[in-house]
């Protein structure tokens, strides 16, 4: 299986969407669950109601892949786990480092959905000497000072960081200079990396704030309702009767 390093995927170049690569996952979620039903084929409304996208997006997203699928049959599933696969460079073996070992990390590390999707866990690294040697998740934790050490001897591209914000700069910088060029940012912090560096940020308060929002909108809509259904045909409140 070739190696993460050297073999970058091919999305962009063949001009691929943004907005579709970023549905691309959750089109090979929903067709590795059919997968593993045995379900031979799927039609693109099944499909797109499973992946939580319409049924004309999920055919134009299909048809920047060359995949039109079969009239009256639909896409073949086994097929499109392969293409998609292909397409988000799952079909090779991408090595990743996580750097920070605190809780956050701790558990990325012990998830177990990395490997089954491509990814290899190649180093744990942490900055604080009393972990240095640690097991988590069967690996030996190794110190922040191997950093560029344990790049080169991997082949990894891939950069997790799940350090403090005050940290992740100079992580992020280091990992660069060490030919990192690709990094999945949990820090609570904006990154500042050159060109050519791909980061995606993953801020789980930022989500909830989201979802608050969402929240708060739909309790004041409810209780616009509830004065409305109060009020009289007149637009009045009604007359309180005297006891």
């Amino acid at each position: 299986m070739a190696t993460g390093r050297n073999h970058r995927p091919a999305t962009r170049s063949r001009g691929i969407p943004e907005a579709t690569v970023a549905r691309l996952p959750l089109y090979l979620r929903a067709l590795t669950a059919l997968s593993e039903r045995s379900v031979p084929t799927v039609s693109s409304e099944e499909l797109a109601a499973a992946a939580g996208v319409n049924s004309a997006k999920l055919r134009k997203d299909f048809s920047y892949l060359g995949s039109y699928g079969t009239r009256g049959v639909g896409y073949d599933v086994e097929y499109l786990v392969y293409q998609i696969s292909r397409e988000l460079g799952l079909t090779q073996d991408w090595p990743v480092v996580i750097v920070g070992i605190g809780n956050l990390g701790a558990a990325l590390a012990n998830y177990g959905g990395f490997a089954s999707r491509g990814f290899r866990v190649a180093a744990l690294i942490d900055a604080d000497p009393a972990m240095a040697g640690k097991p988590v998740a069967g690996m030996p934790v190794q110190h922040a000072d191997e950093l560029e050490k344990i790049i080169s001897d991997n082949g990894v591209s891939i950069g997790v960081i799940a350090t403090p914000a005050g940290a992740a700069q100079q992580v992020c910088e280091r990992l660069v200079a060490a030919g990192v060029t690709s990094i999945l940012n949990f820090a609570p912090t904006v990154l500042s990396v050159p060109d050519g560096v791909d980061v995606r940020k993953v801020d789980l308060s930022i989500e909830l704030q989201i979802l608050a929002f969402h929240e708060q909108r739909k309790a004041g809509e409810e209780a616009d309702a509830e004065a409305a259904s109060r009020k009289g045909p007149d637009g009045d409140m009604p007359a309180v009767m005297p006891a």
